[in-house]
């Protein structure tokens, strides 16, 4: 014997009117939102230093130059490599009073900077006693 069996209707998420909604609420923000101007920019002019007037002349240090491939020269003077030291100690002996700032190259490895701060260390001059600064490439250097 056979009986009617209903069908049974699947429960089914009506997709189409969530994208009317969705594209009603969308047009609705788009029309509502009021968009601000950008505020105009400030021009500020930072003064560099040569428009700053000095009366007194600071004190003059010798410059300990490193290069990209760790080379070294003290003033305009080449020292070979692995005489940093030697060289080091000697400038002390020779000018008690002089003063020493280290000049390294932007693309110096942190392993011969290292080495030449060990240098320093083992010739007597304290690290937080020569300012450092890094050498930019030249502007019409190609690199």
């Amino acid at each position: 014997m056979q009986f009617h069996h209903p069908q049974r209707k699947q429960a089914t998420v009506p997709i189409i009117p969530m994208i009317d909604i969705l594209f009603i609420l969308l047009i609705f923000f788009i029309v509502a939102t009021t968009f601000k101007r950008p505020r105009p920019v400030l021009s500020i002019e930072l003064p560099t230093v040569r428009e700053v007037p000095t009366v007194t002349e600071t004190e003059s240090r010798s410059v300990l130059s490193i290069s990209e491939d760790g080379s070294a020269s003290l003033d305009s003077l080449r020292i070979p490599g692995g005489l940093l030291e030697a060289y080091l100690k000697a400038f002390l002996k020779e000018n008690p009073g002089r003063k020493l700032e280290l000049e390294a190259d932007r693309r110096l490895p942190l392993e011969k900077l290292l080495a030449v701060w060990d240098s320093l260390t083992k010739a007597g001059i304290r690290i937080k006693d020569v300012p450092a600064r890094i050498r930019l490439p030249e502007e019409g250097g190609g690199s």
